[in-house]
C-alpha cells in the first residue's frame, strides 16, 4: 500500500538541482535504524524530495496480517512477525523505486539485511540513546518497550543491533533538529556513495 506523499513541513533543501536528484530515484532507497530515530517521518520527507512513493514495512505487515503489530507479537510472537517482516519486505523491494522505512529489527535479518544491501541503497540513521528513549517515550505502541526502561532497552538494543546496522552502505548521524536538516545529510550522503559531488556541493 503506498503512502500518498504530502510537500513537507519543511522544505527539502534548495540547493541541490533536480538533475542532482535524479540518479538517486533510479534504486529503492531502504532507511534502517532503531525505534525513534524518524524512519517514517524523515522517510516521507525524503520521498517528497525525490518525488518517490513512500512505504512504511510495519504498515505493510499490518495490512497483510490484518492485525496491529502489538497484537502480532501478543499472538503470534516475536518469531511469527519477524517473519512476515522479511516476506513483506521482500516482496517490496521487487516494486518500481520508492523510499522505505522499516522495523528496527528487520535489518538485523542477516537474510534481509543481503536482500535489502543488493536490490536497494540501505541508509542507517543514527541517534543518541538519550534523544530515542525521550521520543519513543510519546507514544505507547511499542511491543518491546512495554513495562520497561526505554533508555535501558535501547541501550541494549543498539549494543546487539549496531553491528548489523553497521552494514547499511550510508551512515547518517541525526539530532534534535528538523526532518529537513536529516533529508538534506541523506541526499547528500547518498550523492557521495553515488559518486556525485562533494559534502558541500
Amino acid at each position: 500500500m503506498t503512502e500518498p506523499v504530502h510537500p513537507p513541513e519543511d522544505k527539502a533543501p534548495s540547493r541541490l538541482k533536480p538533475e542532482d536528484l535524479a540518479p538517486l530515484r533510479q534504486k529503492t532507497i531502504v532507511l534502517v535504524g532503531l525505534m525513534g530515530v524518524g524512519k517514517s517521518s524523515v522517510g516521507r520527507r525524503l520521498a517528497a524530495a525525490l518525488d518517490l512513493p513512500f512505504r512504511d514495512a510495519d504498515n505493510e505487515v499490518e495490512a497483510a496480517a490484518g492485525r496491529s503489530i502489538s497484537e502480532i507479537f501478543a499472538e503470534l510472537g516475536e518469531a511469527a512477525f519477524r517473519d512476515g517482516e522479511r516476506r513483506v519486505i521482500a516482496r517490496l523491494l521487487e516494486d518500481p523505486p520508492h523510499v522505505l522505512a522499516t522495523g528496527g529489527g528487520a535489518f538485523v535479518n542477516p537474510e534481509t539485511r543481503a536482500l535489502i544491501n543488493d536490490k536497494a541503497l540501505s541508509v542507517w540513521l543514527k541517534a543518541d540513546v538519550e534523544l530515542l528513549a525521550r521520543r519513543v517515550s510519546r507514544k505507547d505502541n511499542r511491543p518491546l518497550l512495554k513495562g520497561k526502561d526505554p533508555v535501558a532497552v535501547l541501550t541494549e538494543l543498539a549494543k546487539a543491533r549496531n553491528p548489523a546496522y553497521a552494514e547499511a552502505q550510508v551512515h547518517v548521524q541525526t539530532g534534535d533538529t528538523p526532518h529537513g536538516v536529516a533529508v538534506d545529510a541523506i541526499l547528500t550522503a547518498l550523492r557521495e556513495r553515488l559518486g556525485q559531488g562533494d559534502a558541500n556541493p
